[in-house]
């Protein structure tokens, strides 16, 4: 088996040494080639490069970014045609970041050793997971996209630079938005599949459950998503203080968040669209794309398959 083990150095949990026991350990079981990403979108290239070459197993030992480059990378960009690709690799994921939210999501261990040797064992006992992923337009998701408010605060943590994004820093970031959003927090109009349309101030979309992480408290916006049966939706209608506190305090729990009213809430919704007369923020796994006026969310079944 061809693999190749693309590392980035910049993420939160990555240190040479753990990339040279990862790679060392890896090369027992696979022909491994390791990659270090250099900019913004190298992980893509590697990935776009591993499926040209017939590379079986890509694994990604990084944050979340790094993870949802390289899948934008091994796979064809979002279109009409979704039928499963035989020259797509494998994915797996050791995790380098501060939330690590898709390769918790999938099982894997959040220390990156304990995450290295249940990779060794599912390569030897050759397990693998298909999964369906969520496109955003022409770009692929893992584990979340949005746009408003939670975008908002992916565009301010993007823009402070040189500080290590830990959830301290979101929970500020998150709070400075809400009460000095950069937008003004307009008007989003929401479609959910045949739907008639309606208003909302933000529209939070989850590929599986949690929606994220706050430490080690996974936030639980749509406790019925999976991997395997759609896009979820969370999306209010109102973000007045006592919503908000809320929906905090509901998402925090083990159960997670239930509909309610002022709430649009789905667990599995196939297309899901979001207009808004002025450009709002839109984020795909924790990265922000840019500002946006429309994006058209699609749940794509039978994606990708991950070793774990």
């Amino acid at each position: 088996m061809r693999a190749v083990l693309v590392v980035n150095p910049q993420a939160t949990a990555t240190t040479p040494g753990g990339r040279d026991v990862l790679a060392h350990a890896l090369a027992s079981e696979v022909k491994l080639d390791v990659v270090e990403t250099t900019h913004r979108g190298h992980a893509a290239e590697i990935g776009a490069a591993a499926r040209e070459d017939g590379v079986d197993l890509v694994v990604a030992h990084g944050g979340d970014g790094t993870v949802n480059e390289v899948v934008n990378g091994v796979l064809p960009a979002p279109g009409d045609d979704h039928a499963p690709r035989a020259d797509v690799p494998m994915l797996a994921v050791v995790p380098g970041g501060s939330a690590n939210v898709f390769a918790r999501a999938l099982g894997y261990p959040a220390d990156p050793v304990e995450a290295t040797h249940v990779l060794l064992d599912a390569l030897v006992r050759g397990r693998g997971r298909r999964i369906g992923l969520g496109a955003a337009d022409d770009r692929w998701f893992t584990f979340s996209a949005g746009m408003g408010w939670d975008a908002d605060v992916v565009a301010g943590v993007d823009r402070i630079r040189g500080k290590e994004a830990g959830p301290a820093l979101y929970t500020r970031v998150a709070v400075r938005s809400y009460f000095w959003p950069a937008h003004s927090r307009p008007e989003l109009t929401l479609r959910v599949d045949d739907e008639e349309p309606v208003t909302v101030r933000s529209a939070f979309l989850s590929n599986t459950d949690p929606w994220s992480y706050l430490g080690t408290r996974p936030i639980r916006l749509n406790p019925g998503a999976a991997f395997e049966r759609g896009i979820g939706v969370f999306a209010p209608r109102s973000l007045d203080i006592i919503s908000v506190l809320g929906y905090l305090r509901r998402a925090l729990s083990a159960s997670g968040c239930k509909p309610r009213r002022g709430l649009v809430q789905r667990d599995s919704a196939h297309t899901v669209s979001v207009t808004s007369e002025k450009a709002v923020n839109l984020q795909v796994d924790g990265d922000l794309v840019g500002e946006r006026t429309s994006v058209e969310f699609r749940s794509v079944g039978d994606a990708l398959t991950v070793v774990v």
